[in-house]
């Protein structure tokens, strides 16, 4: 039986790892992809319509292709063309996802709104991903029944169901006890084809809420207040298809402006909206870098890079998906920084392989304390999970000596060839397949 598209590159990145030789300046340009977190939500929607949307500026990473493999298993069509995705959901089959998929995959937790919606039904298992800490659905799950769902948890599976045969769910005012990213776009997409008005107090703000508020707008949803505490939504009958193109990955981009500061070089990234990036930016400002900003990219330089201390919140606060990254260039800074990881409670488990690296740096519950060294030393790390994995790169790109980096199939789940850009700015990084070299040593030669 043929391995699964999605199966075969996973396997793949578990048995690779990338070979970083540290200490090069970079100069030059990156582009940054469309956005990740954005893209698997909008993918989602599809459900909601019998028509074709295209989606446009979306990245070939893994996820992508696990969340079209789960769309395909509802009976959605999913084909790419170039950076664009054509999507169309008129043969929705099944109200079931697969346990599989979505315990492997986060993301596709999502299509329970949009399913429930739809169809009346929703069998979605309880999902994995990332083991960064607890990540519960009780948000998603009470305000689907505040819109007149029967929700039941049995088994590991929540099963959703709108009672009454061609019944709509119905519009409601719903409380997010904390600003959850996913219960706020599980809500939305659910709502857009209730009847009558739902409100969503508390909700996310994030710029991935609002790109998704942008396309169900453009399927002919009536949404307000997006990228606010509160969002209302306006339920209609039906959606039809639409054009639209992703966002940029504000995640990638602020990882590429690290890349930047952590080796003290000079890069223009582009294309970047910096309001998604205001918190980071202040702190790479903060801490010594120069950010000059052209209308489409933003270009960063950096000589000396002092310590700082920083909180990870909700957005607009400093985002959890960059403290991986940004705590590698604090290891890296003269004095003392400090990070508090507020958002997941297992989210500093880089800490160990930065100390592997030389990083002088002690935790106490959430929090990281830090203490700049003058320099890294290369050493074999462990991504332990996708934020984390690019974190090691970019220590390894500032360290002395060679640093291999496993736990690929974490950062292919997020970053788009990050080692063809980063070589192609000045970086020396090889992927190397380990298990081609488990009888042979690698004789490896470093270009000046």
């Amino acid at each position: 039986m043929p391995v699964p598209a999605q199966a075969s590159t996973s396997l793949a990145s578990q048995r690779s790892y990338l070979r970083i030789a540290g200490g090069r300046r970079l100069h030059g340009e990156l582009q940054v992809s469309g956005a990740k977190n954005s893209a698997l939500v909008l993918m989602a929607a599809c459900l909601l319509s019998r028509d074709t949307i295209r989606l446009r500026n979306v990245p070939p990473l893994t996820d992508i292709t696990g969340m079209g493999d789960m769309l395909s298993s509802l009976g959605g069509s999913v084909h790419r063309e170039g950076d664009s995705l054509v999507l169309n959901g008129a043969d929705i089959h099944s109200s079931t996802a697969p346990y599989g998929l979505v315990n492997s995959l986060r993301a596709s937790f999502f299509c329970i709104g949009p399913l429930l919606a739809r169809t009346g039904m929703a069998k979605v298992p309880l999902p994995g991903g990332c083991q960064i800490g607890t990540r519960p659905v009780v948000e998603h799950v009470k305000g689907l029944k505040a819109m007149g769902a029967q929700v039941t948890i049995e088994h590991g599976v929540v099963t959703a169901v709108v009672p009454g045969r061609g019944q709509r769910l119905s519009g409601a005012r719903m409380h997010l006890d904390c600003p959850s990213v996913g219960a706020t776009e599980t809500l939305m997409m659910a709502a857009a084809l209730a009847d009558g008005e739902s409100v969503i107090d508390n909700a996310a703000q994030e710029p991935e809420v609002i790109d998704l508020a942008g396309l169900l707008i453009a399927m002919g949803a009536r949404i307000r207040g997006a990228g606010t505490p509160t969002i209302t939504i306006e339920g209609v009958e039906r959606l039809h298809g639409a054009d639209y193109a992703v966002i940029p990955d504000r995640i990638e981009a602020g990882t590429l402006l690290l890349a930047a500061a952590i080796t003290r070089s000079c890069l223009r990234v582009t294309p970047v909206i910096p309001e998604h990036l205001g918190a980071v930016l202040t702190k790479l400002e903060e801490a010594g870098c120069r950010i000059e900003h052209d209308g489409t990219g933003l270009t960063l330089s950096a000589e000396r890079i002092q310590g700082v201390d920083l909180r990870t919140q909700p957005f607009p606060g400093f985002p959890t998906d960059l403290q991986a990254p940004f705590l590698s260039l604090l290891a890296t800074a003269e004095g003392s920084s400090m990070v508090c990881e507020n958002i997941f409670e297992n989210r500093l488990q880089h800490v160990a392989e930065l100390q592997r690296m030389g990083a002088s740096i002690r935790t106490q519950g959430n929090t990281a304390f830090i203490e700049g060294v003058a320099r890294l030393s290369g050493a074999p790390v462990q991504g332990t999970d996708l934020r984390a994995s690019a974190a090691m790169v970019l220590a390894g790109l500032a360290a002395d000596g060679l640093t291999d980096v496993f736990g690929l199939e974490y950062l292919d789940r997020g970053y788009a060839g990050l080692e063809d850009k980063l070589t192609a700015v000045g970086a020396w990084i090889e992927r190397i397949d380990a298990m081609a070299l488990e009888n042979e040593a690698p004789t490896l030669s470093i270009a000046a």
